[in-house]
Parts: structure tokens; C-alpha cells; sequence
């Protein structure tokens, strides 16, 4: 296939250049390997700084981490495929660890003095809630309040609750079902 042949395919002029260059490269030719490592340099480049638009001090360090990964890659190289689309997996591959590192890094580096409101909410959520259930639950007669307490709230098997309770794993089921249904109706008619 000729090169004319091959960019009127849809193959652009970019992958046929770096591709013809890389595997000259892959066949001992060191001036070839550098043309293409200096032209793949510009594309990484390019790509990285689109991808990581507020942090551009990073670019050059993923940019060199990226062009090494290649060239330890290169035996893995398979010639009848898209040389950009192998390299772009290992463009995504470096830009992922520098992601996941640089999140790791925020969280464990997060400043609480830059935040003046850090103390103006408490995360009472929880604690309402506990409480909020305590009080709906206090207007259910014991039939129904201790099974869906027992079943619900600490975890406990059916089974387990009729025994500690002495009523029947059936009137544990019933109290748990028309419990539900009366707090469901009880939440209704509060809303």
C-alpha cells in the first residue's frame, strides 16, 4: 500500500510519518528513532496540555514518563496496527497513575485553614435521623415497635427476635409489616 493509497484510507499523514519512522527505528536506525521520538513529542505534548489544562507544570514530567513507557514498550509494538492508537493506551495508561496519585496526594495535603466555614456545619444528619426514628417508633404500640427495633434497627434474624421476645416468628413478621405500615402512613400524614 503507498503512502497516497494509505492517507486517502483515512490514515493520517502524522500516523504514517511516525509509524514509517518508528519502525525504521524498531529495524536499528537510531537517527530515524530520535525523528520519531521528536515528532511523537509535539503530539504528547498537545494531548497532555488539553487534558490537564490546570496543571501544566505537570505536563513535561507525564510527557517524559509517556515517551519512556514507549520506548520500554517498543518490543510489544505489532507493525500492522495504528501506531497512534498503541501509543495514546499508553499516553491514557500515564495520565490515570498521574490522576490517581495526584488525588491521593490532595487528600492526604488538604488544608482545613483555607476553608473559614469548616466549622459553621456539623454532620448532625446521622444523630437527627437516630432520633427522628426513636420518636416515630415511641407511637407504635410494643407489638409493632419491638420487632421492627429488634429485626430492623439492630439486625437481628426473625427467628432470633421471637425468642428473645417470646412471640411467634409469624406475629414478628405481622408486627414488623403493619409497624412499617403504620410509620409509612403516620410520615404521610406529616408531610
Amino acid at each position: 500500500m503507498t503512502t497516497r493509497t494509505t492517507a486517502s484510507a483515512g490514515v493520517s499523514a502524522a500516523e504514517i510519518e511516525l509509524h514509517g519512522r518508528f519502525v525504521a527505528g524498531l529495524s536499528g536506525d537510531a537517527a530515524e528513532y530520535r525523528r520519531f521520538l521528536d515528532g511523537l513529542t509535539g503530539f504528547l505534548r498537545a494531548y497532555l496540555r488539553r487534558r490537564l489544562p490546570r496543571a501544566l507544570d505537570d505536563v513535561e514530567d507525564i510527557l517524559q514518563e509517556t515517551l519512556l513507557a514507549v520506548h520500554n514498550a517498543r518490543h510489544t509494538y505489532r507493525e500492522d496496527q495504528p501506531l497512534t492508537a498503541w501509543v495514546h493506551a499508553i499516553a491514557r495508561y500515564k495520565l490515570m497513575d498521574f490522576f490517581r496519585a495526584h488525588a491521593r496526594r490532595e487528600a492526604l495535603h488538604e488544608p482545613i485553614d483555607d476553608d473559614p466555614r469548616i466549622f459553621v456545619d456539623a454532620d448532625t444528619e446521622p444523630a437527627d435521623a437516630r432520633r427522628d426514628v426513636g420518636r416515630l417508633l415511641e407511637g407504635l404500640p410494643d407489638r409493632h415497635r419491638v420487632p421492627i427495633e429488634m429485626v430492623k434497627i439492630q439486625g437481628l434474624s426473625v427467628a432470633e427476635t421471637a425468642q428473645r421476645t417470646g412471640m411467634s416468628e409469624s406475629a414478628v413478621k405481622v408486627g414488623v409489616h403493619r409497624g412499617l405500615k403504620a410509620l409509612a402512613a403516620a410520615l404521610r400524614g406529616s408531610l
